[in-house]
C-alpha cells in the first residue's frame, strides 16, 4: 500500500506541473497587454516599460516561470497588477465562500443522490424507481444557470422565502449565511446528486445480482442485510464518480456565484480576465486545479482501500 500510495503522489506531483505550465502558458497567450491595461491608453513607451520591468513582464517567458515555481513554492504568488495586493491575501479572502458553497453542494449531492440510487435500486420496475429517474434525468439535462435564474424567480421573487443575491459570513450571522447558501448549494448540487443517483443505482444493482447476495438470500439472510453490504461493495463506484465530477463542481461553482453574487473565485477569476490580471488570474486557477489534483489523489488511494484488487493487480504487495 505504501508504494502504491507513492507512485501516485508521484503521478499527481507531475499533474501538478504540467498543469502549472499549460496554466502559465495560456494565461499569457490572453489577448491584450496587462502593462497597457495598467498605465491606460494613452500611456507612453517609457512608462509601460517601467510597468513590464516592475512585474518581470518583459524577462523570457522561461525565467517568468521559474520565478513564478519558486515563489510559488513558498506561498508567494505574487502581486496583483490591478490593486497591488498579494495575490495570497485575495485568495485566502476567497477560499471560504467557494469552499463553503463547495462543501454544502457536495453534502445535498450525497443525501440526494446517494438515497434515491438506493432506493431507485431497491424499488426497481416500481413507481419510486419511476420517478428517480426522471428527476435524474432532468437534472442532467437542466443547465446549472437556467436553474438558477429559476429557482430565483420562484424562490425569491415570487415566494420571497430566500434571498436572491448576496453574502453574509458565517461568522457574522450564521443563519443569514445558510439562507443564503440555500439557493447556490441546492442549484450547483442538482447535477451531481443525478450522476450519483444513476450510478448508484447502477452499482448497487449490480451488486444486488452477485452470488454472495443470491448465496445470502437463500440462506434467509434480510433485504436490509443485503442492501447494507451490497452498497458497501458499491462505494468504489460512488467514490469514483465523486472525484471523476469535481472538476464539474468546481466550475459549476464559478457560474453559481456569478448568479448569486457570490465573493468567490467565479468573480475573481471573471474580474482578473477582464483586467489582464495575470498574477491573480494563475493564483486563482493554478489553486484551483491544485484542489483538483488533491482531491482525485485522495480518491485514488482511498479507492485502493476499498478494493484491495488494485493493488494487488499493480503489483504493489
Amino acid at each position: 500500500m505504501i508504494r502504491f500510495s507513492l507512485r501516485t503522489v508521484g503521478l499527481a506531483a507531475i499533474t501538478l506541473v504540467l498543469a502549472s505550465i499549460v496554466i502559465f502558458i495560456g494565461v499569457r497567450l490572453l489577448p491584450g497587454d496587462p502593462a497597457q491595461v495598467l498605465a491606460g491608453e494613452q500611456a507612453s513607451p517609457e512608462l509601460l516599460a517601467a510597468i513590464r520591468e516592475q512585474f518581470g513582464l518583459d524577462q523570457p517567458l522561461w525565467v517568468q516561470y521559474l520565478r513564478y515555481v519558486g515563489e510559488a513554492l513558498q506561498g508567494n504568488l505574487g502581486m496583483s497588477t490591478r490593486n497591488n495586493i498579494p495575490v495570497t491575501d485575495l485568495l485566502l479572502q476567497r477560499l471560504p465562500v467557494t469552499l463553503e458553497l463547495t462543501a454544502l453542494a457536495l453534502a445535498v449531492a450525497i443525501i440526494v443522490g446517494v438515497s434515491a440510487g438506493i432506493v431507485s435500486a431497491v424499488k426497481q420496475g416500481r413507481f419510486p424507481d419511476y420517478v428517480a429517474n426522471g428527476l435524474g434525468l432532468i437534472g442532467l439535462s437542466v443547465p446549472s444557470f437556467w436553474l438558477g435564474l429559476i429557482a430565483i424567480l420562484l424562490f425569491s421573487v415570487t415566494w420571497h422565502v430566500l434571498p436572491a443575491s448576496g453574502f453574509v459570513p458565517f461568522t457574522t450571522d450564521p443563519a443569514g449565511n445558510l439562507r443564503g447558501m440555500v439557493l447556490p448549494a441546492l442549484v450547483l448540487g442538482v447535477g451531481l446528486s443525478a450522476v450519483l443517483m444513476r450510478q448508484t443505482r447502477s452499482a448497487l444493482l449490480g451488486q444486488l445480482s452477485a452470488d454472495y447476495v443470491r448465496t445470502a438470500r437463500s440462506k434467509g439472510v434480510g433485504r436490509g442485510t443485503e442492501v447494507r453490504h451490497a452498497m458497501r461493495n458499491s462505494l468504489t463506484t460512488v467514490v469514483t464518480v465523486l472525484g471523476l465530477q469535481l472538476g464539474g463542481l468546481i466550475g459549476g461553482a464559478i457560474i453559481t456565484e456569478q448568479i448569486f453574487v457570490l465573493p468567490g473565485f467565479g468573480k475573481l477569476m471573471v474580474d482578473s480576465v477582464s483586467s489582464r490580471d495575470y498574477p491573480v488570474l494563475q493564483g486563482a486557477v493554478l489553486l484551483t486545479v491544485t484542489a483538483y489534483i488533491v482531491v482525485n489523489l485522495l480518491v485514488d488511494i482511498a479507492y485502493a482501500y476499498l478494493n484491495p484488487r488494485i493493488r494487488l493487480n499493480g503489483g504493489t504487495e
